[in-house]
């Protein structure tokens, strides 16, 4: 039996990847098929799609795949040479390779450019054993499928893996995985997924802690793929900013751009606590919009020692920071730092406001930023008057005379907030309230019954002074319970009368407690919610608070695919709306239309669950109580919120998603239903299905299986039936009935439609468009344009159908479809290109009735007449004849029974009959089988032996290893030999592959299917290797007929 340790990662590019994204790292020199021997002097060759760049030679298992079984790092091969007829050798270090091309010149070629590139590496260090940049972390893991553990190295930007550690130090490993389209995600305490678009690669630490790391690591070598170092380069050319200005570490890649200090990410993190209002931080290596070149020379010439001149000029030995600092003393530090000032140098002009304004104004006229920096942070007026009536802020001033950097700094700072945590002039600190609310005893879970007016409530005495809310019972003299404002991270309104006062709002705090306040009065409930939101909203929020809110706080949230930690940013809900001030990220403050969203997913456990929105916003907290709030009404914004179209969820094009997936699935399963759309299908399941569409259309997936199409379409026609105003719309209906001369219909017909709200127009357009694709096919499904005409009709314009003109317009419209809709003739062909290559794909799946003429592979080929006696073999060569292929030396053609529904398929015997697979529900497929070298080795050379991994139920059970012995017995130990199930060799139907859902544990499963079996005929089989999987199919098949496989 032949040894492969090469390793096979199962991997093809998809088409929807762009080519320049692919994983295959370096621009290739030449590619091409050549045959290689494994290892331990095999002279058997194997076929192998080879690679050659400037860093590797790698070889594929096919020319599809996207990481290689081997790659030969070119600074690795001592020499190259012809050995023989069409073969040459690639000696390493340790290990030589053989190869064999199609001719002699093709191995030429080969040699020739193999020499000619290690030539043009001869420069480089020839030892080394890792050429990818920086390493983050390496050691050996459990790649789940693989038997043994790997030795895995992550770099700057990329992941490579080798079969030990080893090879590892002589340099050939298996294959390199490009991070800048890679996303890594922890599933268990030691186990994370690394997910590309070709493949999940699935990985087991040794401990909780060695997962951390890698995690880390690898979200490290993502931003790095992701990023620009052009920036990098740039600030660290100034000696004092490759270090972190607070801790000292190495490297920082972070920045505040308005306290222009260069730090690195976990003081970065830090700074992001305190609030965009006081540090804006942003990445060297991401945010490359916001470095300007000026903001670039601000940085180099104040360096992180010159900023450090004022910002820590009294900073005690004992307080500095180290890279090593805790978490708790890196967040003491920075926030004395720069939120209290505490190390600063003191200007001689602090506590002059006048005079610090005036010398501000004197110094934005020279180029001495570091006196700016001093200035502002000890009290200046960044917008202070200038009494300089043409240039009247120092921004203006500077600009004047030319100090571009000067400008940098005053823009970066013109919504700071400079003043220390010990003065009381905030605004927010400033504000103050008193009244009385009746209170309801505070709770650790969500209020869900109904409070009456006598359920526990205190009518209690508020105060809001100096940004602490206290409150107590009015006739009590004991000192009333206090909330500092910082406490409280949202505020709630609730509908009037949902409890027993008429209105009432929820204050939520830190500590995950619930307070419930109300009154009758609402101009005092209002007066109290609008103080207590200006009290705890930051400037950068405060807009927020004119809002017609039911919801107002702060979450945590992470913008797109971003890897660092949350920001903190505050959020409004009003209506449908909700509206983000996100203090990082104010690119990404755009108003978020729940009824718009592409997708909603909540998940997470109970202490902290987030919310995914629009594929672009994570948001979460940490506070389930808060949380719970914020996704109950969240989810209720995001459902369709009234009966009209407008009202309803909405895709990106202002189609409501019910109509959208109904049109699709009836364009997939139906455009060639007779009767479509006239039928009716059963009524319980459209009322069922309408009711689910309707309380959440974005969760409601129709599938083949579970959903008839008779059944949707008279959805569709009960949901345009029954909402509001219609389609048309109440007030337009009638001019769309109104007789109209024909030479002006179509005109008419366009200036209606411009006129209707912009959902019902897209909405309208899409349905005509999918009956225009109808009609298409009314040779089959008989329903021409007058026939949908007469069911439409009446379901658009919702009337009784009496009347024949709602059907002429609809008749009318699908005729003129084009000129009224504006629709070009490229768009439309490709309309209908899309939707023949739907009917063609079903049409290819759909089953077959039992026929003695088949035909097969290209419908202009002629049918072949299949009797009772025709083989497997005899098929494939009439196929091969018809369409004249000429197999090639080594070639194995042969017929594949497909089966659609269980996603398996199996070789055919070449003496298998062909009959009774033709008559069953299958497909038969001819092509090459790419197994058969390898089922014809490990026959000729192996014994029948083996083990696998047996499921008779996958879903939610665990793969245990057992023994599969040779009368197909199965048991659940290895140590036992009494069979759990058996059943003869000659009865199975063995397939390749097993159905996904079933979730198997590898990509190399088999269905095995025992005819004489009346219940639990199915057993699934999982090996862990593609050749494995080849070596068991061998063996049934020699078994099940006793002539040549071959």
């Amino acid at each position: 039996m032949i040894r492969d340790d090469s390793i096979y990662l199962d991997s093809e590019a998809s088409p929807n990847i762009p080519e320049d994204s692919t994983s295959r790292p370096a621009t290739a020199i030449k590619t091409g098929w050549l045959e290689k021997t494994p290892p331990q002097g095999s002279i058997i060759f194997q076929k192998r799609w080879i690679t050659l760049d400037n860093e590797y030679l790698r070889y594929f298992q096919n020319d599809k795949d996207v990481y290689s079984k081997r790659m030969i790092p070119i600074y690795s091969i001592m020499r190259v040479m012809s050995v023989g007829t069409q073969k040459f050798e690639v000696v390493t270090h340790n290990r030589t390779f053989l190869f064999r091309a199609q001719s002699d010149y093709e191995r030429n070629t080969w040699v020739s450019l193999l020499q000619k590139t290690i030539e043009e590496q001869y420069g480089v260090d020839r030892m080394t054993s890792d050429a990818c940049g920086p390493i983050y972390i390496q050691g050996n893991l459990e790649l789940r499928g693989i038997h043994s553990k790997l030795y895995m190295v992550v770099c700057e930007d990329k992941v490579i893996l080798y079969k030990n550690t080893e090879e590892h130090k002589q340099g050939i490993g298996i294959t390199s995985i490009q991070m800048n389209l890679g996303s890594v995600r922890e599933t268990d305490k030691r186990a994370f997924d690394l997910t590309t678009p070709y493949r999940v690669f699935s990985f087991v630490a040794e401990t909780e802690q060695m997962k951390q790391a890698w995690v880390e690591a690898l979200q490290h070598a993502i931003s790095s793929a992701l990023s620009s170092d052009s920036v990098v380069a740039k600030i660290w050319s100034q000696d004092s900013n490759r270090l972190c200005a607070d801790c000292n570490a190495t490297h920082p890649d972070w920045a505040s751009v308005n306290l222009c200090v260069v730090i690195c990410s976990r003081c970065a993190g830090e700074h992001r606590r305190l609030g965009s209002s006081v540090s804006k931080v942003r990445s060297l290596k991401m945010d490359r919009n916001v470095w300007t070149e000026d903001l670039i020379k601000v940085f180099i010439m104040l360096g992180n020692e010159r900023a450090n001149l004022f910002w820590a000029a009294n900073v005690p030995p004992s307080e500095a920071l180290c890279p090593s600092s805790s978490d708790t003393d890196r967040r003491a530090f920075i926030f004395a730092k720069y939120r209290q000032g505490k190390y600063r140098w003191y200007h001689k002009l602090f506590g002059q406001q006048e005079a610090l304004n005036k010398a501000l104004c004197l110094n934005v006229q020279t180029d001495d930023i570091l006196e700016t920096l001093s200035l502002l942070f000890c009290g200046a007026d960044v917008n202070c008057h200038t009494e300089h009536p043409e240039f009247p802020t120092p921004v203006s001033l500077a600009t004047r005379y030319n100090q571009t950097l000067q400008v940098e700094i005053l823009k970066q700072n013109q919504n700071t907030d400079f003043v220390d945590a010990n003065i009381l002039n905030d605004l927010r600190l400033s504000i103050t309230h008193r009244g009385h609310l009746f209170k309801m005893a505070s709770t650790t879970r969500p209020i869900t019954e109904r409070k009456s007016r006598e359920g526990g409530k205190v009518f209690s005495l508020c105060t809001l002074k100096k940004g602490i809310f206290s409150y107590g019972n009015s006739r009590s003299s004991m000192p009333g319970r206090q909330l500092k404002v910082e406490e409280i991270v949202c505020l709630a309104i609730n509908p009037p009368g949902t409890h027993g006062f008429e209105y009432t709002f929820e204050i939520y705090t830190e500590a995950d407690r619930l307070y419930l306040f109300g009154e009758n009065d609402p101009e005092l409930v209002r007066e109290w919610i609008m103080v207590i939101v200006k009290s705890i909203l930051p400037r950068n929020a405060r807009d927020l608070g004119r809002l017609d809110f039911q919801r107002i706080g702060r979450l945590n949230y992470k913008a797109r695919l971003s890897q660092q930690s949350p920001g903190v940013g505050w959020f409004a809900l009003v209506g449908s709306i909700l509206h983000p001030r996100l203090p990082d990220h104010k690119e990404e403050e755009e108003d978020i239309d729940l009824c718009r969203l592409q997708e909603l997913c909540e998940w997470g456990d109970a202490a902290d669950t987030p919310l995914f929105l629009l594929r672009t916003l994570l948001i979460e907290s940490q506070l389930k109580l808060n949380f719970l709030g914020w996704a109950q009404d969240i989810q209720q914004a995001s459902g369709s919120w009234g009966n009209t179209l407008a009202q309803q969820q909405l895709t990106g094009t202002d189609i409501p998603i019910i109509v959208e997936r109904c049109i699709d699935f009836i364009t997939q399963f139906g455009l060639k239903s007779v009767g479509i759309y006239r039928k009716n299908g059963v009524s319980s399941k459209i009322a069922n299905l309408l009711e689910n569409f309707l309380v959440d259309a974005r969760r409601i997936h129709l599938r083949e299986e579970e959903h008839r199409v008779d059944d949707v379409a008279g959805t569709l026609k009960r949901f345009f039936r029954n909402v509001k105003e219609g389609v048309f719309t109440n007030q337009a209906a009638p001019a769309w009935l109104s007789t109209i001369e024909e030479s002006q219909r179509i005109s008419h017909y366009q200036s209606l439609l411009s006129s209707l709200p912009s959902v019902n127009k897209a909405t309208l357009e899409a349905l005509i468009g999918h009956l225009y694709c109808i009609q298409h096919f009314s040779n089959v499904n008989q329903m021409n344009q007058h026939n949908l005409a007469i069911v439409f009709g009446p379901t658009l314009f919702q009337t009784d159908g009496t009347d024949s003109s709602a059907g002429k317009v609809i008749e009318e419209l699908i005729q003129h479809y084009i000129p009224i809709f504006e629709v070009n003739e490229e768009q439309l062909q490709k309309q209908l290109h899309e939707v023949n290559l739907i009917v063609e794909i079903q049409e290819s799946f759909c089953d077959r009735n039992p026929t003695t003429s088949y035909s097969l592979l290209s419908p202009v080929s002629p049918p072949l007449q299949v009797d009772a006696s025709m083989t497997a073999a005899a098929l494939t060569s009439e196929v091969l004849e018809q369409h004249k292929i000429q197999p090639q030396e080594f070639d194995y053609w042969c017929s594949f029974e497909v089966n659609e529904v269980e996603e398996t398929e199996r070789p055919l015997h070449h003496r298998e009959l062909m009959l009774p697979v033709l008559q069953s529900a299958s497909t038969v497929v001819v092509k090459k089988n790419d197994a058969m070298e390898t089922i014809a080795m490990f026959l000729s050379l192996a014994p029948l032996s083996g083990s696998t991994r047996n499921h008779s139920k996958i879903l939610g059970v665990s793969c245990a290893a057992r023994a599969l012995l040779f009368s197909l017995s199965s048991s659940q130990e290895y140590i036992s030999y009494r069979p759990e199930k058996e059943c003869p060799i000659k009865s199975l139907t063995v397939f390749q592959g097993i159905k996904k859902k079933l979730r198997p544990p590898t990509s190399w499963g088999m269905t095995v299917v025992c005819d004489s079996e009346e219940q639990d005929r199915r057993q699934y089989m999982c090996c862990d290797t593609q050749n494995e999987m080849r070596e068991w199919l061998a063996i049934f098949m020699s078994i099940q007929v006793t002539t040549s496989c071959l």
